[in-house]
């Protein structure tokens, strides 16, 4: 079974950090992209950050470039999503979500994990 589990979400005033862990298990990701999302109150679903396990490549959105750094553990089993200079337009669910490297459309997704920042 495959399984996605986000965690690390919490409180954070601006201009603080936080560290999302997403666990992956029940296959290979080796050539997936493994990709963060999130979704604010009364907004659209947005990605934010994405990395392919294979090689590392990342790609972020300008909304988050230079704040934001994705990557994966040494066992390759675990993405994590730094958050740095935490903005209140962060606050959001966020979600771990990976799909194979040739789709645009991500097949697995975690639950989410909360992150709310105050002003």
């Amino acid at each position: 079974q495959v399984q996605l589990v986000e965690s690390g979400g919490g409180l954070v005033q601006a201009g603080g950090s936080l560290r999302l862990s997403c666990a992956a298990s029940g296959r290979s990701f080796s050539s997936y992209v493994m990709a963060w999302f999130r979704q604010a109150p009364g907004k659209e679903r947005e990605i934010v950050a994405r990395i392919r396990w294979s090689n590392n490549f990342t790609s972020y959105a300008n909304s988050v470039k230079g704040r934001f750094t994705i990557s994966r553990d040494n066992a390759k089993t675990t993405v994590y999503l730094q958050m740095n200079s935490l903005e209140f337009e962060d606050t959001a669910v966020y979600y771990c979500a990976a799909g194979p490297w040739f789709s645009a459309e991500y097949t697995y997704w975690g639950q989410g994990t909360q992150v709310t920042v105050s002003s």
